[in-house]
């Protein structure tokens, strides 16, 4: 593969899953995928079209769209989404060629990624989570949160009015969200199928499974950057404080004046804090 710039990002599909992918930097760079949460109209794209100019300058980047989502198919859910998915991204790396990867996942993808760290430690690098379910265990907020509401809610009804109550509860600042975003949303989650795929999707996870994953943490060493918006109301950063004191190499950094989507309204100070933590020789909490 010829080295890729951000110009020529390109689309391609794994040989296994059909997992749909853009990829941008260096072909032989640091490998870094991308991992997306879930939601109406969700997909690789969505999340993170915005960092891909900035992280390929660094890593050869891999935004996923994870199964179930955007332009990837369904898989057999017989146990719990994110241990479904993350056996997928690790059948991604092996038709890649990629022997190890750092994972950055935002929402349901960093739960994907911790799934993927604890289930083959040997394939993962870093680690950098944005709000991830899974390690949230709520100490003081409700059990099911505003925004957690507000996505049963669509999922129940999905009129455009309910999808627009559940992306304001993804940001601080509602001037963040733009009509060009809640189009695209829109369009993304009311495409053929694209409901009954999610609705699968947050189903499975009833399903049994290994132990919750915040009572795993303690089996994930590898260094980790874990950020979370102060204001999120989607999981909301009280959640985080229980399963991150059990994780051996993890670090956490609040940000103030931001809701769950930290790579949007608090864009450059995020990738700042990637690139810082994935580029040093050894991160402080090694």
């Amino acid at each position: 593969m010829n080295a890729l710039t951000y110009a020529g990002t390109t689309r391609e599909r794994s040989a296994s899953d059909g997992l749909h992918r853009h990829e941008a930097g260096p072909a032989d760079g640091v490998p870094l995928v991308l991992l997306h949460g879930s939601g109406p109209g969700v997909s690789g794209w969505s999340n993170f079209a915005a960092n891909l100019p900035v992280l390929a300058q660094r890593f050869r980047t891999i935004v996923v769209d994870l199964p179930g989502f955007g332009a990837s198919p369904d898989l057999a859910y017989d146990r719990p989404y994110p241990e479904v998915a993350a056996a997928a991204v690790v059948r991604l790396l092996d038709d890649l060629g990629i022997e190890k990867a750092h994972l950055l996942g935002n929402s349901m993808g960093g739960w994907v990624a911790l799934e993927a760290a604890a289930s083959a430690p040997d394939r993962i690098d870093r680690l950098v989570l944005m709000g991830p379910g899974g390690l949230y265990a709520p100490l003081h907020g409700p059990m099911v949160s505003e925004g957690a509401l507000r996505l049963g809610e669509f999922l129940a009804e999905p009129t455009r009015a309910a999808l627009e109550a559940w992306v304001r509860t993804m940001v601080a600042d509602p001037a963040t969200i733009t009509p060009a975003l809640l189009d695209e949303r829109w369009a993304n989650a009311t495409a053929p199928g694209a409901i009954e795929r999610m609705r699968a999707v947050m189903a499975s996870l009833a399903l049994p499974g290994r132990a919750p994953l915040w009572a795993r943490t303690d089996e994930i060493p590898h260094p980790t950057l874990v950020t979370w918006g102060r204001d999120d109301r989607m999981l909301p950063p009280d959640g985080a404080l229980f399963a991150l004191r059990r994780m051996p190499n993890a670090d956490l950094h609040v940000l103030g004046a931001c809701g769950h989507w930290a790579q949007v309204e608090r864009k450059h100070d995020f990738e700042s804090l990637v690139l810082d933590f994935l580029t040093r020789e050894e991160p402080p909490c090694s």
